[in-house]
């Protein structure tokens, strides 16, 4: 504990004997899970380490895996401090707050009860790390039915035993994968002159009880900077608001409140972590520790999984520069197609300058072309004779009769069942930014197309922005043009079609013509006919910001479309009459939002998107979440999967994502990943991927 010298450590540990204690080799089972004893062999010391362990309640009598708990006791305390928790446990588990789980509680008497749980390079000192986080959790697998993953296991610990809990799970990101760092004994850069890390020598060298080199060497800013962020730690830091004061006002930075306030600010900056920072009523006792303990457990357990996540699979497609999602298309002989934009050349092209359009089909070839400027893609549609089409914008001259562009075109191009490009067509107002966001097939082999434009296409423009419908034929030319628009920023993301009608879908941040605004940013759905005649138009959502990215038709005849109410994902589906059918909403305490929709077999729908929550067991950051949705708009399943960075979202929080329903029925989804694929590698700096999930 970072209590000064002269608080004797028998005082401390009679402090923390008050509570349950555990009669060594006895199971007591008052309440809930069990509290027994038990040895660890550790070939580091020579020795064996003792500990507490509690067990569930029902672990006796069942057979299933469980997460572990490594709770680690401060400076002059025994392994007898941390049973007061069982109840917490017990009351947690009973209630689901958190999974059933095992909770061992070390000994760790060495060095006088203050070996801040690292190696000691003293002449006296001992290997505590190295037992602990080597053999202790070796011994811990292999007696009680856990889970040898990373995802599975918690460190946890209060003053020196936060130090310890921090240095563990920086040190040993292989091992845990959260810690509960309380009211942690941690000095920047070197303690305060009356700290007992200064004393014990687990900072020490050869007969010098403390070394700066040493104590630098392992604290947590050397740490900080060599964290594999593939490997991510969540970290839950908590401190009391009337913690010791060091007394010579030289040291008050030392203050344990101020230090702990230090590490979040800086272990939070680390892409490797994610933390959180509590400030309690109260001191350097249990009275911080024990509810501090509870909020940790409320925040980190949820997320402690026996089952590792499921990740996303190598190859990703994309190069060493910036690299978006653009699209993804199945075809009837079961391949793929995906459309990007890349930051550089791909598979042997010619790299036109900044970002490139990319298409690509599955065990096929691959066809980049742009110009000086940037090209992004937003949608890739199927044709009946294995071609493709691609829409986006460019900021050149794609197609060669717009020289000197220097502001946003749309375009759209048709590449042949061999990747060659047939015709590009671009098109939008001189000196204004013109956008496509989505891109349908339409029946006769042309295109429909939906977006935004600041200029005047179809009319003047009603605001900042105005959505954009157009039809294209076979041949590429513009049929007509429609904007949509209201006196706010109109965009129009989603766009999907039947033989009769138009389903577009976008944000409005005022009322739109046929609408009423509900506040914040609105979700708006419209239906046209093919002539492009609008014939209805509603909002969706709350009072809050809400937006539909995506729509389909299913098999039924719905029109169903998908995006975000108020931070969470919100699918709705309307009759072709714009009657709303039914309106589903997944909600995390985290974003969650609904970028893909496409239809599958009965009237039901896959929805694909991102939640930064917990569905199923979380990778990292913003995950890929994917839905399955009945005729009926019930969840027939939910789950998640990633790498340890974020996906499908970009650096502006941004969906980026597309999903198709294949030939054999499964679910093709694309997106941008900043992490790195199971069993492949990542080019860097947005990347991406395209997976094959089950319906």
């Amino acid at each position: 504990m970072p209590f000064p010298r002269w608080i004797a450590a028998g005082a401390l540990a009679v402090l923390t004997a008050i509570g349950l204690q555990a009669v060594p080799g006895e199971t007591d089972v008052r309440a809930g899970g069990t509290l027994t004893t038990g040895e660890a062999p550790s070939s580091a010391l020579g020795e064996k380490i003792a500990y507490n362990v509690y067990l569930p309640a029902g672990y006796g009598r069942g057979t299933a895996r469980h997460p572990v708990l490594y709770l680690l006791h401060g400076r002059g305390d025994t392994m007898q401090a941390w049973t007061r928790v069982r109840t917490t446990l017990d009351d947690m588990i009973r209630t689901r707050r958190i999974p059933p789980v095992i909770a061992v509680m070390p000994d760790a008497p060495w060095n006088e009860r203050g070996n801040w749980y690292v190696d000691s390079r003293h002449t006296d000192g001992r290997p505590v790390e190295t037992a602990l986080t080597r053999d202790l959790v070796a011994h811990v697998d292999a007696t009680y039915r856990t889970a040898p993953i990373r995802q599975a296991r918690l460190v946890g610990g209060y003053s020196m035993g936060g130090a310890g809990a921090l240095r563990f799970a920086l040190a040993h990101q292989d091992l845990f994968g959260a810690a509960a760092v309380l009211s942690p004994a941690v000095y920047t850069p070197l303690p305060p002159s009356d700290s007992s890390a200064r004393d014990h020598g687990a900072f020490g060298h050869g007969g010098e009880k403390f070394s700066d080199e040493v104590y630098r060497e392992l604290n947590y800013p050397a740490l900080l900077p060599d964290l594999d962020p593939d490997l991510p730690v969540r970290l839950f830091v908590a401190v009391g608001d009337d913690e010791y004061a060091n007394p010579d006002p030289a040291d008050a930075r030392h203050d344990i409140d101020f230090e702990s306030a230090a590490l979040y600010n800086a272990a939070r900056r680390s892409p490797a972590i994610s933390a959180q920072l509590r400030v309690m009523d109260g001191g350097h006792d249990w009275t911080v520790w024990a509810p501090a303990f509870e909020q940790a457990m409320a925040e980190l357990g949820p997320g402690l999984s026996v089952t590792p996540p499921t990740g996303l699979t190598a190859p990703l497609h994309g190069t060493a520069a910036t690299d978006w999602a653009g699209g993804v298309a199945a075809h009837a002989d079961g391949s793929l197609t995906i459309g990007y934009a890349a930051g550089g050349p791909v598979s042997g092209q010619e790299h036109a300058g900044r970002l490139d359009a990319v298409v690509t089909r599955t065990g096929g070839w691959t066809r980049q072309f742009g110009t000086a400027a940037d090209e992004r893609l937003y949608g890739v549609a199927p044709l009946p004779d294995g071609g493709v089409l691609a829409a986006g914008y460019t900021k050149g001259d794609l197609d060669g009769r717009h020289a000197g562009n220097a502001a946003d075109d749309a375009f759209v191009a048709r590449l042949d069942a061999s990747g060659e490009v047939r015709w590009i067509t671009q098109f939008g107002a001189p000196e204004a930014a013109d956008r496509l966001y989505g891109l349908a097939a339409a029946p006769d082999g042309g295109a429909y197309v939906t977006g935004y434009t600041k200029g005047a296409l179809d009319g003047p423009n009603s605001g900042d922005k105005d959505a954009l419908l157009a039809r294209l034929t076979p041949d590429g030319e513009v049929s007509w043009i429609r904007q949509y628009g209201g006196p706010g920023e109109d965009k129009a993301y989603g766009i999907a079609a039947d033989a009769t009608t138009l389903y577009v879908t976008g944000g409005a941040t005022a009322a739109l013509p046929g609408t009423t605004a509900l506040g914040g940013l609105d979700a708006w759905i419209a239906a046209y006919t093919p002539d492009g005649t609008r014939t209805w138009a509603t909002t969706a959502g709350g009072s809050g910001d809400d937006r539909l990215n995506a729509v389909t038709v299913t098999t039924t005849g719905l029109a169903v479309a998908t995006g975000a109410t108020a931070g969470d994902a919100l699918t709705v589906a309307y009759t072709a009459q714009g009657r709303q059918r039914w309106r589903h909403t997944l909600a995390t305490p985290a974003a969650d939002e609904g970028a893909a929709v496409t239809p599958l077999p009965g009237g039901e729908v896959a929805v694909a998107g991102y939640t930064r929550g917990r569905v199923g067991v979380q990778a990292g950051g913003a995950d890929v979440l994917t839905l399955r949705l009945d005729a009926k708009g019930a969840q027939r399943a939910a789950a998640q999967l990633g790498t340890a960075r974020d996906d499908a979202v970009d650096p502006f929080a941004e969906p980026n994502l597309y999903a198709t329903t294949t030939a054999s029925g499964q679910v093709a989804i694309t997106g941008l990943t900043y992490g790195t694929p199971e069993g492949g590698q990542a080019p860097g700096n947005g990347d991406v991927f395209l997976t094959t999930r089950p319906s």
